[in-house]
């Protein structure tokens, strides 16, 4: 019984580890002289590994960290690991929608351009504004982020926006009603609560994805010539993938040629993966787009 369970359990995560979480790797050679690079949560993992690789490249990175002692900390170490002086540090706590605006404002006045945003950080808890944290972080943050900064990358086009996201999107659900009476996906505090919150921002990230896709599709039919890139991508097996593994779709997406009809789109290991049907909701995507619009005062 117990046994026979466990045992199956165990060959199934080792398929996985060595199948899907091994994953692919972006074989792009490109070079990003003259690009700018936003990575928000570039301190510590997948973000920090993502920004050594793109200031290896020539870009000018912008890490945008939440820690001023741990940000400062991580600029020095990526700057020593990329050999790259065009790296720079600037404080953004996804938490506080001052903090994001005040982020916003000092970026366009001081950085020309900005050609690829990677919205990459995520946290637990409850912001300043009394969002729940992973609604207001994972998915509210990042959507005031984007908004903010959304007419510089349409000046800098062709640039490109890559969401990370999870496979947990799959277990999410959105409680309208909870977001509308307390501003969080839900009220539990219990290990179980907490993780169908994750998964609901998670479903939060891919909505929000597949409805500026569709705005987008919008403004280019009316702009010939302009392509922003808008791309979905899941950290498979969070916690198994070391950080290389973990960076190599978000590196793919940001740089990967000939990938721009495929705008919108959910990338898993460096390939498009299928939604299921929740995850292209039109109307869910547009509910929340809306709510998330009043939430952040962009109404």
């Amino acid at each position: 019984g117990f046994v026979f369970i466990l045992l199956v359990a165990l060959r199934i995560a080792y398929i996985y580890r060595h199948i899907v979480v091994k994953g692919e790797r972006c074989t792009s050679k490109a070079k990003l002289h003259g690009k700018t690079v936003i990575v928000t949560g570039s301190n510590t993992g997948i973000g920090k590994t993502t920004a050594i690789d793109l200031a290896q490249r020539g870009a000018r990175v912008i890490l945008a960290c939440r820690c001023k002692q741990r940000g400062e900390a991580a600029l020095e170490e990526i700057r020593r690991e990329s050999g790259s002086s065009q790296v720079v540090f600037m404080q953004l706590d996804l938490g506080n929608l001052k903090s994001i605006r005040s982020f916003a404002e000092s970026f366009l006045k001081s950085e020309p351009r900005l050609d690829i945003l990677i919205n990459n950080a995520g946290r637990t808890g409850q912001t300043e504004d009394g969002f729940g944290l992973m609604f207001g972080v994972n998915h509210l943050g990042h959507f005031l982020l984007t908004n903010l900064l959304l007419d510089r990358l349409k000046e800098c086009a062709p640039s490109r926006i890559i969401n990370v996201s999870s496979m947990a999107h799959n277990f999410g659900k959105i409680d309208f009603d909870c977001l509308n009476s307390h501003k969080a996906l839900g009220l539990g505090t219990s290990f179980i609560h907490l993780l169908q919150i994750y998964c609901d921002s998670k479903l939060c990230n891919v909505l929000f994805n597949h409805e500026l896709a569709k705005r987008l599709a919008v403004y280019l039919g009316r702009n010939t010539g302009l392509f922003l890139q808008i791309i979905l991508k899941p950290i498979t097996a969070f916690f198994f993938k070391n950080t290389i593994q973990g960076s190599q779709t978000t590196l793919h997406c940001a740089l990967q040629e000939g990938i721009e009809p495929l705008s919108g789109c959910y990338f898993s290991n460096c390939t498009v993966r299928d939604l299921f049907a929740k995850a292209r909701d039109d109307a869910a995507a547009k509910k929340l787009w809306e709510i998330s619009e009043r939430l952040c005062g962009l109404l």
